[in-house]
């Protein structure tokens, strides 16, 4: 607990008391005029003792707290009562430095009446640097990241996770949207509460919505019992939408309804239920095209995208994907109880060079292949997946995953008639995407699962696009 009052016995030097504090310090008299001060305080204001003495605080203490300090110190001069407060200072050479202060009551003896206040100033701006270091550290704890462009993700989270308003993480099949919005969700003053979510592309519409609000007993053949939805079991947390864009246009509606009146009806329910919830959404798609295509409602778009993070391909984060390729391999081989496999010089030139259109999830299930497959302890090239190899479905793999995750915009500069990349590649896509999951389909002999992990896709993805190009 801070002193009220600071006695200073008769006959002590103020300066020679002053200069033992190992921060700045100031004596100010009743009118609030500096009287005497150490060398600290002129290292940190910039003011010399013989510019600063018998000068009104205020014009030597220039702080954005300033409009209050008159009457901080008129209370400690009233009350006894001490202050600390943080704020900014701004020194003679208008440098701005983050300041902690503290005012206390200051007289010479306990008989005498004269009073004064004792203003102690810490610089706290290496405390605030070591807080944002430390903070970093533990957004990057769990998700791998030492490119330039992961870490300017890693500089806005944190300020996005002390808010309340809603995100949406745009980014590729597999580039981690589920992981940063948990972490968000986990760093937020909502991390005590639950943290949901829920697919809106592996369900059917009418299924998609009961998930979403819930329903009440006999809304529909084979609802026996009333049921909770997920905005109802993230009261007071966090609902995670992943593939937001695949949702069904009425579904759009009911969802803006939610996010403006935070209330909604359960399926072939009466009773509006009101709850207190953060929207985190995501998607792989360009929800600006769907907009223009008439698939998602330009107002949800502007309602969901207040605050957005987008994550960048694995091909774009130069340096990182030798530090996915250790770190996934130390983790499959702890949970195999097998010791540590390693990469040679001429697998690793291959897995660095490959562009990974399935992101960290296919670069993550070719090392669980590795450490399970590989029975040597050191991973040749003959040990990778066949499939990053075989020269006739690999650059194919590569050209049309291009095709598909590359940024597309701006007009032909060879041949502007021709039109867009973008309109180019729509109109092929389909037919490459169509030839690609037949491509894996035939190299897995007709497994599923393993036709979905060589194209980074979950099966719940190809079995839609199998049934999307009549596969089925």
């Amino acid at each position: 607990m801070m002193t009220k009052v600071f006695t200073v016995p008769e006959g002590v030097v103020l300066e020679d008391l002053l200069s033992g504090f190992p921060h700045a310090c100031a004596v100010l008299d009743e009118r609030c005029k500096l009287v005497s001060m150490n060398g600290e305080f002129e290292r940190l204001t910039g003011f010399t003792k013989d510019l600063a003495e018998g000068i009104f605080a205020e014009f030597i203490i220039r702080s954005n707290i300033n409009n209050l300090m008159g009457q901080v110190y008129q209370r400690v001069m009233n009350t006894g009562e001490a202050v600390l407060v943080d704020g900014d200072i701004l020194n003679r050479y208008r440098q701005k430095k983050p300041t902690r202060f503290s005012i206390s009551l200051i007289h010479t003896s306990r008989k005498h009446k004269t009073k004064g206040l004792l203003v102690v100033m810490q610089d706290i701006s290496a405390l605030e640097s070591a807080s944002k270091s430390r903070m970093l550290k533990s957004w990057t704890a769990d998700i791998i990241g030492h490119s330039a462009k992961m870490q300017e993700v890693f500089e806005i989270m944190p300020l996005i996770a002390h808010t309340d308003a809603s995100v949406l993480i745009t980014g590729e099949t597999g580039t981690g949207k589920d992981r940063f919005a948990e972490a968000i969700h986990c760093n937020s003053g909502r991390s005590q509460h639950p943290f949901i979510k829920l697919n809106c592309g592996t369900l059917p519409p009418n299924l998609l919505e009961s998930e979403l609000f819930g329903h009440v007993k006999g809304a529909f053949t084979g609802a026996v019992r009333d049921k909770q939805g997920m905005f109802k079991l993230a009261h007071q947390g966090t609902l995670f939408l992943t593939e937001i864009g695949d949702m069904p246009l009425p579904l759009q509606v009911k969802l803006l309804s939610v996010l403006d009146d935070s209330s909604f009806y359960p399926v072939g329910g009466e009773q509006k239920v009101k709850v207190d919830v953060r929207i985190i959404a995501a998607t792989h798609r360009s929800l600006r095209d769907q907009v223009r295509r008439g698939k998602f409602r330009e107002d949800l778009y502007y309602r969901l995208n207040v605050l957005h993070i987008h994550l960048p391909p694995l091909r774009e984060r130069e340096g990182d994907i030798r530090f996915l390729l250790d770190h996934y391999m130390v983790q499959c081989c702890r949970k195999l109880g097998k010791e540590t496999k390693v990469f040679s010089d001429v697998a690793l030139g291959e897995l660095q060079l490959y562009s990974y259109p399935g992101n960290i999830r296919e670069l993550r299930n070719i090392v669980e292949y590795c450490a399970n497959i590989c029975r040597e302890q050191n991973i040749t090239p003959e040990s990778l997946p066949p499939y990053l190899l075989n020269m006739p479905e690999g650059p194919a793999l590569h050209t049309e995953s291009r095709l598909s995750t590359a940024p597309l915009s701006g007009v032909n500069q060879h041949n502007p008639e021709c039109g867009t990349e973008e309109d180019r590649s729509k109109e092929r896509w389909p037919e490459l995407e169509r030839q690609m999951i037949l491509d894996a389909l035939k190299a897995c002999r007709g497994s599923r699962t393993k036709a979905a992990a060589m194209l980074g896709w979950g099966r719940s993805t190809l079995w839609r696009k199998i049934i999307q190009h009549d596969l089925g």
